[in-house]
């Protein structure tokens, strides 16, 4: 183990909305150190939610990561030669960063043609509450609700 927790980097806000959330978002999409393009296919994907749904975008987004964003989950832990998951909450930070990669890797499997029409596809389901990364939240929350029972092994 480590000596000292390593200290949190403070993130900037994005340019165009003043919110450091997006900029995380941002940093999880971008490839290659592309910060530019991934921003360009963020705002793109907001423009395309405003286009269909005529609501504001960013609230689109955001009312998208809080039906993804996940309160439970399942951890492996072995106790006497067998191995059992077991529940346990997930604290703020974790929960915003499994959203996020949920909401993204999931975009990147649809089949729209480019990744601002996926991103802003998968933006819409998750504000209706549908979709994969709902889905996978959906199934999260499931496997820990079966296995209930094994939440007195939890350290």
């Amino acid at each position: 183990m480590r000596k000292t927790k390593p200290k949190k980097r403070i993130l900037l806000p994005d340019p165009k909305f003043n919110d450091t959330l997006v900029t995380r978002f941002v940093n999880m999409m971008m490839y290659s150190g592309r910060k530019n393009t991934a921003y360009t296919i963020f705002y793109d994907a907001l423009n395309r939610v405003e286009e269909k749904t005529k609501e504001n975008g960013l609230d689109t987004w955001k009312k998208a990561m809080t039906n993804v964003m996940p309160t439970v989950e399942v951890k492996s832990r072995r106790v006497g030669g067998a191995t059992f998951q077991i529940p346990s909450e997930i604290r703020p930070d974790r929960r915003i960063s499994l959203t996020i990669k949920w909401m993204i890797s999931y975009s990147r499997g649809r089949n729209e043609k480019t990744m601002a029409d996926r991103l802003a596809g998968e933006i819409i389901a998750a504000a209706k509450g549908e979709g994969a990364a709902v889905k996978k939240k959906e199934d999260t929350h499931r496997m820990a609700e079966a296995n209930k029972a094994f939440s007195h092994f939890r350290a």
